[in-house]
């Protein structure tokens, strides 16, 4: 066996940690079936250890009756597959959590007392399902190489972990040289769909390939699976990334408390979400947690708890809250408390959405207000920072009232955070914020105490938590020179949501320098190079376009519109005369035609007039912002509505996670521009980073700018580090990248400028020899795929920057490459695969973004039918040159048509592992080219042969796998031919009368299946079979149907 294989290297050790960590084994690969089974499992579609589940409720539960935990397992593990897997998942979570409630008659409960005194009465129980308080009243198993049967397949998982029975942690392998993703993309998508059952208990998912390990919600994309860097506060790390996730998620406190206090569900536009706690989420709020328990101490201030935009801080919000009112006695109330109405609204729905507010929208509207609510029995209140300006007095002297704010460091919070004080002298305060204290903000910490969490924006990129930031300045004829703004107007433009009165005032004391930010022929530019920009993007993200007020944000609107318009006139032009270039002109002007723009903005009174007076049109825009759902419009990814304008609204406690591009012209700085730029650094799919294009010039002087994270600021931050860097640095990145992808080539004795430079025979003939170089093995071919992907998408995050025109020959090289290795290797369908070298790049780069051409004749690649294979012609060709090219290409049809006969016959699993045993020992150097390819043919003979064996046997392949389950060794001729009878009469008679439609839901149809296989076996077998043998191929040939037959006619064979 390969010392690098999945098995030895990764999986074995997993099973070493878990064990270390109190959890017993078992490996599940031969599970025997029934009552007296391996796991007590009836069979493999059952995904509860039930044995296991009620020895730990009667433990757990011992003074309810018998009939009470029957009904608590009957609830655990009735029929979910009806529900989106998400909603079933929720459902159950709850009864792990919270207990399952039953109705108890009263009389198994008092039976001291006579039957007149008992009566008949039922009482409603909650059974317990898990022992939150002590680990080590669970039984804690792990469960290897574990079959589930879903509803059409049968598949088997790498690890499943079970704490009483249940399915909570699922775990994906994959070997060391394979990349990560793919557990995602190629196992778990598909065990989500052909094996639903098991997810409706998970807690989390873990893929891992030892060196990188990540951890995700059933329904997390893979861009939000996230590595888990720290076992505990004191930032222990494990020797490889699976010790530390394995021993800071998996160890039984820490399972349990993640179980229990960091899992949430939210309705996200009509489908739910699972949320489970990042690493940093759950370190931090447990050092929260920790200042809480010393509230007396601390006299109240529980700290400052700083993690960067886009970092989860609303979650982690309503993970400390909620952790307190489940673990803590008493009868806490959190008074929720922000500077402005927008993010008021934000916070109170992120609470609502998951479930932590179940009353409606209790909110204090002045100081008298509060003080009646707090008289009463709330878990939550909501109010706004304002209003604590007409308190000066005590309103309550409750010690059980915990005061959240909400980016606390503010102007206002400093003037009016003693006012909090004097109203609540017991309560304790607690910040949370996006960004860190600086100096001025002094009263913050007197109010709330120091950090009591870090984790800032460089923490957060390392993490993948947020993506980079970049900006750059465009048009520098519309950039504002420092002479045109001064500290006052600054300051008024800090405050970010303008009131009607300080418009006003912004126009009326700074008419010169407002005059230069929006006169017409700057906005005039700045429109045009938006439209510019936008369309020639490589990443087409959502945009957002941020002027100084609301006049100035329609006016950029309508400007916007008009040069959107002239461009899509200009491509209906050239579509008339258009031939090449005909399906991009088509595909663009669609995309042009759809596209939605928006203005969103406070509404105030006379707002018409005040506009019309203006020349402009704000009807139009209210009426849209006031009927429709602007916000869940913008935030789903597929919805046209792709560009919004606004000046203060959307810029805090707003989350659109494909939002890529910030169209920044309004002078801003401090906190205030952290919040809004952060709006582009949320992880969404294949986004590289954000951007942000500055108009107004709030970067030229980046250390200015970005004097918030100064050394005094604190968190971990050194000189001269930035969350937001100028978009040079992308291109040095992808100077770097392509770099490392030549340097790979180079070892492999491709030489990628010879490539560019030669004309076209001569390039498509060292393109063929240089993927052949690079599919030396599959180690190679990983890395280079890797490489490339970086290139590709670093080159489209720098799009439209005319510095990209540099690169584009390169960027397409790697990208050619990369999609015929893929081709050869079988990964995506070879008729898709085209190239054309002398046109790699469109010729408009810089203007219409990143396209690859291809032209219509297929370009190399060629798929192998193995049934019809020549293989002197193939040798032939092996010998002629491009060796690792035939071997992928070989290696791939093997593949592919091991899949389908191993799916038709599981007795065939020898033929994959043999030919996985071969890849291993080719993979790490044990046999060279020559001695695989052979060994790869004589592999395909008898792949061939046994496709074969079944005409030989005068049978299908569906009777074949019967019979070849059924048979014996040494078995005569006679003997034979009488399995073969057994085999052919049992499954017409099943098929014909016995799998009706859902009949393996069906406990009176799946006993008549049984009853039927152990009839016709016992009369058809020959005699030469024992009682024991005879029992063992009826619970083979049960279990085999109930694989691969789904009733009413539909199996893994039709």
């Amino acid at each position: 066996m390969n010392d690098y294989s999945e098995n030895q290297l990764i999986e074995q050790h997993a099973i070493d940690l878990f064990k270390s960590l109190g959890y017993t084994h078992e490996n599940c690969y031969h599970e025997a079936f029934g009552e007296r089974g391996t796991l007590g499992r009836a069979a493999s579609t059952d995904v509860v250890l039930i044995p296991r589940l009620r020895q730990a409720l009667i433990k757990l539960n011992p003074s309810l009756p018998s009939n009470a935990i029957d009904q608590a397992i009957e609830e655990l593990t009735r029929d979910r597959s009806i529900l989106n897997p998400v909603t079933a998942n929720r459902e159950v979570y709850k009864l792990i959590r919270d207990g399952v409630k039953v109705k108890v008659q009263s009389t198994t409960l008092t039976p001291a007392l006579s039957q007149k005194e008992r009566g008949n009465e039922e009482t409603i129980e909650t059974v317990r399902v898990i022992d939150f308080n002590e680990p080590d009243n669970n039984d804690f198993f792990l469960a290897s190489q574990f079959w589930v049967t879903g509803e059409m397949y049968k598949r088997r998982a790498d690890l499943v972990g079970f704490v009483n029975g249940l399915p909570l942690i699922f775990i994906e392998l994959k070997a060391v040289h394979k990349k990560l993703e793919n557990a995602y993309r190629d196992n778990l998508t598909d065990y989500k769909d052909t094996i639903p059952q098991v997810f409706w208990y998970n807690a989390f998912v873990i893929l891992s390939n030892g060196s990188e390990s990540k951890i995700g919600a059933i329904s997390a994309d893979f861009e939000h699976f996230n590595e888990w860097k720290k076992i505990n506060k004191e930032g222990e790390e494990g020797v490889v990334s699976l010790e530390t996730i394995i021993k800071g998620a998996c160890e039984k406190q820490r399972f349990l408390d993640l179980l229990e206090n960091f899992i949430l569900y939210k309705d996200a536009g009509g489908s739910l979400i699972k949320i489970l706690a990042k690493n940093h989420q759950f370190l931090g709020v447990n050092n929260a947690i920790e200042s809480f328990k010393r509230i007396d101490e601390n006299q109240g201030r529980l700290g400052v708890f700083w993690h960067t935009q886009g970092s989860g801080k609303s979650f982690s919000m309503i993970f400390f809250s909620q952790k307190i009112l489940r673990r803590f006695e008493g009868n806490y109330t959190f008074l929720i408390v922000t500077d402005r109405k927008e993010l008021d609204d934000q916070i109170y729905k992120n609470f609502a959405g998951v479930g932590a507010v179940t009353e409606l929208e209790v909110h204090a509207d002045s100081g008298r207000s509060l003080e009646k609510l707090l008289k009463e029995d709330h878990r939550n209140i909501f109010t706004l920072i304002h209003k604590f300006g007409d308190i000066n007095y005590k309103i309550s002297d409750r010690s059980d009232i915990i005061v959240i704010t909400d980016e606390s460091h503010r102007t206002k919070y400093d003037t009016l955070a003693m006012n909090m004080r004097t109203a609540l002298p017991n309560a304790a305060f607690i910040a949370f914020t996006g960004t860190p204290l600086i100096v001025g903000e002094e009263l913050t910490r007197k109010t709330f105490g120091d950090y009591v969490s870090v984790y800032n924006f460089k923490q957060s990129i390392d993490d993948n938590a947020t993506v980079p930031l970049y900006y750059e300045n465009r048009i520098s004829e519309v950039q504002l020179t420092n002479e045109s703004l001064n500290e006052d107007l600054e300051r008024i433009i800090e405050e970010a949501m303008l009131s009607p009165e300080q418009e006003e005032k912004l126009q009326r004391e700074f008419a010169r320098e407002y005059h230069i930010i929006t006169r017409d022929d700057r906005l005039e530019k700045i429109a045009e190079d938006i439209v510019k920009h936008f369309l020639s993007r490589g990443y087409q993200g959502k945009a957002m376009v941020v002027s100084i007020d609301k006049p100035t944000a329609v006016r950029m609107y309508d400007k916007v519109q008009k040069y959107w318009m002239e461009y899509i006139d200009e491509l209906k032009a050239k579509l008339k005369n258009a031939e090449n270039e005909r399906e991009e002109i088509e595909n663009r002007l669609a995309y042009m035609q759809e596209t939605d723009m928006a203005v969103v903005v406070s509404s105030e009174q006379n707002e018409i007039d005040k506009f019309r007076r203006l020349g402009l049109n704000i009807e139009k825009h209210r009426r849209r912002m006031a009927k429709e759902e602007l916000s869940e419009k913008f935030k789903e990814p597929q919805n046209p509505f792709r560009i919004v304008f606004v000046c203060a609204m959307w810029m805090t406690g707003f989350d659109v996670p494909c939002l890529s591009t910030i169209y920044l012209d309004k002078p801003m700085k401090n906190h205030t521009l952290m919040q809004t730029i952060a709006r582009a650094n949320r992880v969404f799919g294949d986004k590289l980073n954000g951007l942000i294009v500055d108009y107004v010039g709030v970067f030229r002087e980046l250390q200015k700018a970005m004097a918030i994270y100064g050394t005094g600021s604190g968190g971990g931050i050194r000189e001269g580090e930035s969350p937001v860097k100028p978009k040079g640095e992308l291109l040095k990145e992808l100077e770097k990248a392509i770099e490392e992808a030549e340097e790979f080539c180079k070892e492999k004795g491709v030489d990628v400028q010879r490539i560019i430079v030669s004309d076209k025979l001569e390039k498509i003939k060292l393109i063929t020899e240089a993927v052949d170089a690079i599919l030396e093995n599959d180690e190679s071919k990983s890395r280079y795929l890797v490489l490339s992907s970086t290139v590709k998408k670093i080159f489209k995050a720098i799009l439209p920057d005319a510095e990209a025109n540099r690169f584009y020959e390169k960027c397409a090289l790697f990208a050619i490459l990369a999609d015929k290795i893929r081709a050869e290797s079988g990964e995506v369908d070879i008729s898709g695969i085209m190239g054309k070298m002398e046109s790699l790049l469109d010729d408009s780069i810089a203007a219409a973004g990143y396209i690859i051409r291809y032209p219509h004749e297929p370009f190399g690649g060629h798929i192998i039918d193995l049934s019809q294979i020549d293989f002197e012609a193939l040798r032939r060709r092996f010998l002629e040159g491009q060796r690792n090219t035939q071997v992928a290409r070989l290696k791939a049809a093997i593949s592919a048509k091991l899949d389908k006969m191993v799916r038709f016959n599981k007795l065939r699993i020898d033929y994959l592992e043999k030919f996985q045993q071969l890849i291993d020992e080719y993979n790490s150097g044990a046999i060279n080219i020559e001695v695989f390819f052979d060994r790869l043919l004589s592999f395909v003979k008898k792949l061939n042969e046994e496709e074969k064996r079944g005409i030989k046997e005068n049978l299908t392949e569906e009777e074949l796998a019967l019979f070849d389950l059924l048979k014996k060794t040494d078995m005569t001729k006679k003997e034979a031919k009488d399995v073969k009878l057994a085999a052919k009469k049992l499954l017409d008679v099943l098929k014909q009368e016995k799998l009706v439609l859902d009949w393996r839901k069906k406990q009176q149809a799946r006993a008549e299946v049984i009853f039927t296989i152990e009839t016709m076996l016992d009369e058809m077998l020959p005699r030469t079979y024992t009682p024991e043998l005879y029992q063992e191929k009826c619970n083979i040939a049960y279990q085999h149907i109930y694989d691969s037959y789904y009733g009413a006619g539909k199996s893994a064979y039709a």
